[in-house]
């Protein structure tokens, strides 16, 4: 299996509708992606928002293989959530690992 784990820090254009939208987007990824064995998403809760770098959606997908981590990339679901980042995202952290 393997795991992926992203970070999101947007830029000042983004409200918190929009956020939500963004984490209800990634949260559909399990029924529509396949290969996805379980998923998380959510708001960072820390407090101490600014001392963490403004990152404030996270995600963590579990893929049964490498091959559904390959196929998850170019997947239309994917890129459609990419391409709503487009005006409102600084920087996007991500670590892939195998379990």
């Amino acid at each position: 299996m393997y795991e992926h784990i992203v970070t999101f820090k947007f830029n000042e254009n983004i409200t918190q509708e929009k956020e939500q939208a963004l984490l209800q987007q990634l949260k559909a990824f399990k029924g529509e992606i396949p290969g996805i064995v379980e998923l998380t998403a959510g708001l960072n809760m820390t407090e101490e928002i600014e001392n963490i770098h403004g990152y404030t959606l996270a995600l963590r997908i579990t893929f049964e293989n490498k091959q559904a981590l390959d196929h998850y990339l170019p997947h239309p679901v994917h890129q459609e959530f990419v391409s709503s980042l487009i005006g409102i995202i600084e920087n996007v952290i991500v670590i892939d690992y195998e379990i």
